[in-house]
């Protein structure tokens, strides 16, 4: 039998795809039926694009779905241990200044499937946040970069 995948997450995040399924279930599957009725009334289905377009969309919309489903039934949800906050690891926030003299930052490091670096969330995948994991405030960690290499120093872990 295939091993499973586990997805690790933050309750939040598990809490926003279960948002997420049950809109596509509810609201953008019964969207998407009554699309594709009002592209069968146009009649010739091998010349009808709203048709093609409707049962593109339905296929997408169930397999999103049944991503969906698979991601949940095989979260990992990260509890956040507030009391150790030496090391940077999964669940925690990390902010960092770039070496000689750049800004600080402050990333989230989630699972890949809460990644969203415009929220400051960075997945656990990432160069930077593989390169973070298991250091301590204070220390100057080299990052790998597909602009190069970039010098931090952790300033704080939370």
């Amino acid at each position: 039998m295939a091993i499973e995948k586990e997805y690790p997450m933050t309750k939040e995040g598990k809490l926003k795809l279960e948002q997420e399924l049950e809109q596509l279930k509810t609201v953008k599957r019964k969207e998407v039926v009554e699309r594709i009725k009002i592209a069968r009334s146009f009649g010739d289905l091998s010349e009808n694009s709203e048709y093609d377009s409707a049962k593109e969309e339905q296929a997408f919309v169930e397999g999103r779905i049944t991503t969906i489903e698979n991601m949940i039934r095989n979260a990992k949800i990260i509890e956040g241990d507030d009391s150790n906050t030496d090391t940077v690891s999964l669940g925690k926030s990390v902010t960092f200044v770039e070496l000689p003299n750049g800004d600080e930052e402050t990333y989230s490091i989630v699972g890949s499937v809460e990644a969203d670096p415009f929220e400051g969330k960075i997945s656990n995948d990432s160069p930077i946040a593989k390169s973070l994991m298991g250091k301590r405030v204070g220390d100057k960690v080299s990052i790998q970069t597909p602009g190069g290499e970039m010098s931090v120093k952790i300033v704080s872990i939370s």
